[in-house]
């Protein structure tokens, strides 16, 4: 029986304690306690080698879109999640070695310059630091961590041998040469438009920068050098929050 009240009594503190921090949290930040939106977000993207030969080659539009959420902790913090699905496409040369096509079983070394589609489904935890609302508008600092895991990966692959081409496929499975998960820091700021009501219309600037190697394997030419290179975007992104 004494084990028994005691339980009550915890079940009964317990509710007191989160109807209390419930309202506490609608008094002071008269925000609802979840909100929920889509978003969506062009944006740029590349890809940095680091290995011996490799290149980067310029910058790549993407775009990405997703599901988002915020969940209110105190008047002015948020945390910001959810899942998007992130396009994220760029371009590097690296040395390459392929058998020759004219069925000889001669080998040509040359250069291959790779544009790459990556495909990511990524849930980012993202902690928001707001202003008070200004005519309507409330402006953000952002700063978080990302998961993201890859659902696909093709590349243009165009192999040159002194400035020739000697091969160019498209739409090329490589999924095999990525790793399968990628982790990065976000960083960004932003702002929220209050439409009326709880609705508000959002747009921000992300830098989402990735922290270890998106590559895997090693080098066809030269098999010391393994491959490694990260890949970063930044994003635009226009969204709605009801």
């Amino acid at each position: 029986m004494t084990n028994f009240t005691s339980v009550r009594n915890i079940l009964q503190i317990s509710v007191l304690f989160l109807i209390s921090v419930f309202s506490v949290q609608t008094v002071r930040a008269q925000e609802k306690a979840f909100q929920f939106g889509f978003k969506l977000s062009p944006s740029l993207g590349w890809v940095s080698p680091s290995s011996d030969g490799y290149e980067r080659d310029g910058l790549k539009l993407g775009f990405n879109w997703g599901f988002v959420g915020d969940i209110h902790l105190m008047e002015n913090y948020v945390i910001h999640t959810g899942f998007n699905v992130v396009y994220l496409n760029g371009a590097y040369t690296f040395p390459f070695k392929q058998l020759s096509a004219d069925g000889s079983g001669n080998e040509i070394v040359g250069e291959m310059n790779r544009f790459l589609r990556l495909k990511y489904i990524q849930v980012p935890v993202v902690l928001r630091m707001k202003t008070n609302e200004i005519k309507d508008v409330t402006y953000y600092g952002e700063v978080g961590l990302g998961l993201a895991f890859k659902t696909s990966a093709k590349a243009d692959n165009t192999f040159y041998k002194d400035g020739n081409v000697i091969e160019a496929k498209k739409k090329h499975d490589v999924s095999d040469d990525y790793r399968f998960s990628r982790e990065s820091l976000i960083l960004g700021v932003g702002a929220y438009y209050n439409l009326g009501g709880s609705t508000k219309l959002t747009g921000g600037l992300r830098f989402d920068n990735n922290f270890f190697d998106i590559l895997k394997g090693k080098n066809t030419v030269d098999t010391s050098i393994e491959q490694k290179a990260i890949a970063n975007f930044i994003e635009l992104s226009i969204g709605v929050l009801f």
